[in-house]
């Protein structure tokens, strides 16, 4: 896409000489292209390596495992924190910091020689990965004028993508080189981004005098303990020997819940709460909130569990299972892309109540035996191609309904988009692993958990009606 050379700021005054100047659009959506892509692959690489990792740090599978889960903490728990901060202190500046952080850190943990110090160098790497988006998101909504809505569509089209490299990279390390390539590819990356980030994307707006509220120190906190222990527990459920009502879950489970009340309560009473209620639940937002949790995060959770179901019920090899994913991946950037191009045309709900029935569709279909004579492979990467599909078409109108209700909130809004898309999935990815550790029919089971899912995402298709609707830019 051409996006328009743009000489004035899309929103506001300009406070200085350079924000006075010209903003080289296509450039700048690159630069943040990259540290999303950069971030992305990350998400998947590693576990290409764990085997490798294991060995070369003398480690058991479980601490290994640990350098994933470690990430999905700091990512979820930061998601929420770096899109306040990006909104209160300027893009650009999270922006800058996360990329500088990610780098470092992913140095830092190709240089590792302990699991211990690696896991905690993977929760730091999170941390800075967390603000990529919320950030990003922001900056495009700043300086892209009447294009931003395209732009952020684009967005849905780069994480499938990096999804799709990142293990093949990893392949590639680990075999020709080492496990810490994994680590260090990030760094050029990372070193590009910087350099053309100071260079190209312009300086956040100065707000003068005005006086910045004290943030929200409780609300984080209450938010902070609420989203670790539900990822804890889940965490938990997915051990080989755990159960639902043992008292660790019912515990973890029970201190979330406690502390997401408390965050609720807290929130509405706050003069200056550390996010918006409205944002939360408030008309439009609620709707679009859950939307991105079900058509989003549980998806996601389907399609994570794909190569697992390939090799249970299939016996379909390794390689064979993950290249299943490849299908997705690439109708997932395909449809994104067609859906950006014709969102202003279709509106909102239009492509989300069609991508939402795609993918209870696909869903279905994978639960669902091969009939007549189509070989299992071929039928599980159709129906992941329409499942991918589904998510692409989705992935532009879910991204822009929120944002054009208060623009203003953008980094804000994008977080609490990424936290609802990785709660959705971790809830879906725990209790499935949880009812498979139990089974002795694990394939079987597996089709019986897809026909459940379709039917919830069957049932939610009504709630795309209070999704926000909107045509044109914004």
């Amino acid at each position: 896409m051409n996006f328009r050379y743009n000489a004035c700021q899309a929103d506001g005054v300009s406070n200085s000489p350079r924000e006075s100047q010209p903003v080289h659009r296509t450039v700048v959506f690159t630069t943040v292209a990259l540290a999303l892509l950069m971030m992305s692959v990350d998400s998947t690489i590693v576990a290409t390596a764990l085997h490798s990792l294991q060995d070369g740090l003398r480690t058991s599978i479980n601490w290994a495992g640990w350098t994933i889960t470690a990430y999905s903490f700091g990512f979820v728990l930061m998601l929420p924190i770096s899109g306040k901060l990006s909104d209160r202190y300027g893009r650009r500046r999270i922006f800058l910091g996360s990329v500088v952080a990610f780098a470092a850190a992913s140095l830092c943990c190709g240089l590792a020689d302990n699991i211990y110090v690696l896991i905690t160098l993977r929760a730091i790497q999170a941390a800075g990965g967390a603000g990529f988006t919320p950030s990003a998101t922001g900056i495009i909504v700043d300086h892209f004028g009447d294009e931003r809505d395209r732009a952020v569509s684009l967005f849905g089209s780069i994480f499938p993508l990096g999804a799709m490299i990142g293990p093949i990279f990893g392949g590639l390390f680990v075999s020709y080189w080492t496990w810490r390539g994994v680590f260090f590819v990030n760094v050029p990356i990372g070193v590009a981004v910087i350099v053309l980030a100071r260079r190209y994307i312009p300086p956040d707006r100065r707000e003068g005098e005005e006086i910045r509220p004290r943030m929200d120190v409780s609300g984080m906190v209450l938010l902070g303990i609420s989203l670790l222990a539900a990822m804890f527990s889940a965490s938990y459920l997915g051990e080989g020997n755990a159960r639902a009502w043992s008292p660790a879950v019912v515990v973890l489970l029970t201190i979330s819940v406690v502390a997401m009340w408390t965050f609720f309560r807290h929130i509405n009473r706050s003069m200056h709460p550390f996010i918006d209620p409205r944002l939360i639940y408030g008309p439009g937002f609620g709707p679009v909130n859950l939307i991105n949790a079900l058509y989003g995060g549980v998806t996601f959770g389907v399609v994570t569990l794909i190569p697992l179901y390939a090799t249970n019920r299939y016996g379909i090899d390794a390689l064979g299972s993950g290249l299943v994913l490849t299908a997705q991946g690439a109708a997932a950037i395909i449809f994104s892309i067609t859906a950006a191009l014709a969102l202003r045309r279709t509106g909102h709900r239009l492509p989300i109540f069609i991508g939402g029935t795609a993918i209870a569709i696909g869903t279905l279909l994978l639960a669902i035996s091969p009939i007549a004579d189509i070989p299992p492979y071929a039928w599980l990467s159709a129906s992941a191609f329409l499942v991918g599909a589904g998510s692409g078409a989705i992935n532009p109108a879910s991204r822009n309904a929120g944002l054009q209700l208060a623009p203003e909130h953008s980094s804000t809004l994008a977080a609490l988009r990424s936290m609802c898309l990785q709660i959705g999935s971790i809830t879906a990815v725990s209790i499935a692993t949880a009812i498979l550790t139990s089974s002795n029919d694990p394939g079987g089971i597996q089709a019986r958990i897809y026909v459940v899912l379709a039917l919830l995402l069957v049932a939610a298709l009504p709630l795309i009606t209070r999704a926000p609707e909107h045509h044109g830019s914004w």
